[in-house]
């Protein structure tokens, strides 16, 4: 079996303790493609990000790090511009030949909550080598919005691997061939080219700039919050936008994209020498994201973007990132769109599934 492992051998592993946890997993965790990770009790503030590296574990560079630990069994609030390691209540047992990469949650990237895995003897960010043993701990720094949290709550999730599963462009053209991935013309080349939308077709709103000074944001309250309390409307007429440095947007490709089911993706950013910003946070494209056969016609993808360095401008149509695209080993006995509740099927462009529409909008 290679590529991209799907709910049904997920399944399998959490039977066979290849995927294990306390309490239990549970099956909403389960996504076609991935598994939803929950928090655990406890939240340790530290002086700042690190990865265990070597032969050390998390917990020996805690002991160092450590400021202050944090009970969230009532729920407990993780402040902005602060660094916290919290401990997952899952743990792996990966086989000698599959890899594990992490990735936020789509409703935490549009938070600008900076949410990463590491593990004992890591030395990236978010992945997980092949015939890893041990426990999971989520690094989280909200950027924009200090946020509630409480044990249990999924903030990021893990997809699996098994052998090659990327394609290179030539099978991406013929994927392309197969099934449209993208409305309009394909830009192939290192992966699926996507720009950003800085002309709608009604109206002049192109996003939305966090607000600096805002409330805590309960992270349980699903459509609990104006908008206009959060975030500032970005309008243009021209077609381009300046960004701040440090500020945090919501804007939206200009392409609408489509994740066959026999597909994933992982949205990758551009080079950084086209312009000294980051765009998206959460990466994981299910299979049947926008496809028809999951009920989508093609959906645009929400870009994260933070400038940093220098004010830049950014013009419409400009590429600012792509679509990595990886084989499944075996069509996901669930779909996106289909089988699971998906806030972002069909989207456009969208704040988290904690806000109310914006009356600015």
């Amino acid at each position: 079996m290679t590529g991209v492992l799907p709910s049904q051998t997920l399944r399998a592993f959490i039977a066979s303790g290849v995927i294990a946890a306390s309490p239990d997993i549970q099956p909403a965790q389960i996504q076609p493609a991935s598994l939803d990770l929950r928090l655990g009790t406890v939240a340790y503030r530290v002086r700042a990000s690190f990865l265990a590296g070597g032969a050390a574990r998390v917990s020996d560079r805690l002991a160092e790090f450590e400021m202050h630990r944090i009970d969230l069994s009532d729920g407990a609030v993780l402040e902005k511009g602060c660094v916290y390691v919290v401990p997952l209540m899952e743990r792996l047992a990966l086989p000698d030949d599959v890899q594990a990469v992490a990735n936020a949650k789509s409703s935490t990237g549009r938070l600008d909550l900076l949410t990463r895995t590491i593990t004992d003897g890591g030395t990236e960010f978010d992945r997980i080598p092949q015939g890893y043993h041990g426990p999971l701990f989520a690094e989280i720094c909200p950027r924009s919005f200090s946020v509630l949290v409480r044990p249990g709550m999924r903030l990021n999730q893990i997809r699996f691997r098994q052998g090659q599963a990327a394609l290179d462009d030539a099978a991406l053209m013929r994927l392309n061939a197969q099934t449209p991935l993208v409305s309009g013309t394909a830009v192939i080349d290192d992966g699926l080219a996507f720009s950003v939308d800085l002309q709608p077709t009604d109206g002049d709103l192109v996003g939305y700039r966090a607000k600096p000074h805002t409330g805590v944001i309960d992270l349980d309250r699903i459509g609990g919050y104006d908008a206009d309390a959060y975030w500032e409307p970005v309008r243009s007429r021209e077609g381009r936008i300046i960004l701040d440095p440090g500020a945090f947007y919501i804007l939206v490709s200009r392409e609408a994209v489509c994740i066959p089911p026999d597909h994933a993706a992982e949205m990758a950013p551009y080079l950084a020498m086209v312009g000294e910003f980051r765009v998206h946070y959460a990466g994981f494209f299910d299979p049947g994201f926008g496809h028809a056969a999951a009920g989508g016609a093609g959906s645009r993808g929400v870009l994260e973007v933070r400038c940093h360095e220098a004010p830049f401008v950014l013009e419409h149509g400009q590429v600012v990132g792509r679509l990595i695209y990886e084989r499944m080993a075996e069509v996901p006995d669930m779909l996106y769109g289909v089988d699971i509740a998906s806030n972002y099927q069909g989207q456009g462009l969208k704040l988290s599934k904690h806000f109310r529409s914006s009356v600015n909008a």
